[in-house]
């Protein structure tokens, strides 16, 4: 599980550094470069912060929107963290405040309402079964075992009754 929540982050810090190439950052009142991926996050979506003009080699980032403050860190004036917008937000825009080093810097972040996709699934989900899946099909309800079956189920409750004295007697006359 570490592995994959590794290639996760190292992916999403991939793909925030690609989009700051791509796209140009959003700025703060004072000019210090504040980008998210993605720009307009949903309730519950993860994001990655890369903030630019930082003297400092770490920072934080708190807003009301994130479930956690965003530890910053990096070099050379880039530092790069991710969190994620609390589901239970409203669409609006969110102040965050940026900090590094000696230095606060303020911005924003639009949070948009997605329309969300259900939890869980609405239908059966086919999810094959192999040769059984016929049988699920099936009513079972009224489907109880044959004469055949009962017979048997007899015959071999009636062999396990017989061993089971059958051993006792032996045992209650010391011959075994």
């Amino acid at each position: 599980m570490g592995s994959l929540r590794l290639t996760f982050r190292t992916a999403l810090l991939a793909a925030t550094a690609l989009a700051a190439l791509a796209t140009p950052a959003a700025h703060a009142a004072d000019g210090a470069g504040v980008a998210v991926t993605p720009s307009s996050p949903a309730p519950g979506t993860d994001i990655a912060l890369r903030v630019s003009g930082c003297a400092a080699r770490t920072g934080t980032a708190v807003s009301a929107a994130f479930v956690a403050d965003v530890r910053l860190t990096g070099a050379e004036g880039t530092l790069v963290g991710e969190t994620r917008v609390r589901t239970e937000l409203r669409a609006g825009s969110y102040d965050v405040q940026v900090t590094c080093g000696d230095t606060a810097h303020r911005t924003a972040v639009t949070v948009v309402q997605e329309p969300s996709p259900h939890t869980s699934p609405v239908a059966p989900v086919p999810a094959g079964g192999g040769g059984t899946a016929h049988l699920a099909a099936v009513d079972a309800r009224g489907a109880g075992p044959g004469t055949a079956q009962a017979v048997t189920g007899l015959v071999l409750a009636g062999v396990a009754a017989a061993a089971v004295v059958l051993r006792r007697v032996r045992r209650s006359r010391g011959t075994d």
